[in-house]
């Protein structure tokens, strides 16, 4: 069995957590919407996870909606000791399964109580508030987050969630953040190709913060390289067993949580743990982002 230990542990609120954990999102229906083709295929990804010692799973009750979360209190309650849950509010499903921003003081609280009832919890160790642009599109957008963080704070000042962190945030939205609560993981798109947060990766690092990529093997659409592959190949390592140790080299306080609704891919995801990255190949590596 691989041994995930080799990733390391990083600080994730008042805990820590082996830095190779696992992103729930996959095991909802097509899109993350309804249910599974294979609910007993979905129980045995997560179980698994666990039996190869993930100790930090990433969910949603917007997965689905709800379907994600019941999933996991399915497989896995009552829930080992050292499992950190994160979860995240924000966001709500339209009847079309699109995404769309739900950040009122009562959507947000709203959202605090339907994951904790459908994860069978009763307080939540972190809450990542979602941050979705007012436009059309998925990225991140400026603009002051004070209301609904405050929200949230508190929400965390009734004992209904112990530790918060941000999702799609751009820099200025971190540092008020943490002006407003204590920030204790950012959790953005990044990967082998998009690379906006750089300069956030390091000052988050510099201040014992976790960073949470999201779409760390591309999303919806897994990334493709000509030099990927090639690395992949003279290693005997998949592309994406390359893409995942290269962040876990990339910076000490990067917490990864690929998904999948699949055992064999899950089992070949942590494996990316026991992948030692030569200095020459991590330069190689870092070249990708100028050819493309």
């Amino acid at each position: 069995m691989t041994n995930i230990d080799r990733s390391g542990t990083f600080k994730l609120g008042s805990r820590r957590v082996k830095r190779l954990g696992y992103g729930a999102m996959q095991i909802a229906g097509p899109g993350v919407f309804g249910p599974p083709r294979d609910p007993d295929g979905a129980r045995a990804v997560l179980r698994e996870a666990i039996a190869c010692g993930v100790d930090h799973i990433d969910t949603s009750d917007f997965y689905g909606p709800h379907v994600t979360n019941q999933i996991i209190r399915e497989a896995l309650h009552p829930y080992p000791d050292d499992l950190v849950i994160v979860t995240k509010i924000g966001a709500r499903r339209g009847a079309d399964a699109s995404w769309l921003p739900a950040s009122s003081a009562q959507a947000l609280t709203d959202a605090v109580h339907d994951n904790l009832r459908n994860l069978g919890l009763d307080v939540l160790e972190v809450v990542n508030l979602r941050i979705m642009p007012a436009t059309r599109g998925h990225g991140p957008s400026e603009g002051s987050i004070e209301a609904p963080l405050t929200t949230l704070a508190e929400l965390q000042q009734k004992g209904l969630v112990r530790h918060i962190g941000l999702s799609n945030a751009t820099q200025a939205q971190v540092a008020e953040g943490r002006r407003i609560t204590d920030i204790v993981c950012v959790q953005n798109h990044y990967n082998l190709i998009h690379r906006d947060d750089e300069a956030l990766i390091d000052a988050l690092e510099r201040d014992g913060i976790a960073y949470v990529p999201f779409f760390p093997l591309g999303g919806f659409t897994p990334m493709q390289s000509s030099t990927l592959s090639s690395v992949a190949d003279r290693l005997g390592a998949t592309p994406m067993q390359v893409a995942l140790a290269w962040l876990l080299q990339r910076a000490p306080n990067i917490l990864l949580i690929p998904g999948t609704s699949s055992v064999a891919h899950l089992r070949e995801n942590l494996a990316a743990a026991e992948i030692e990255l030569p200095a020459g190949v991590i330069a190689e590596l870092d070249g990708m982002t100028k050819a493309a």
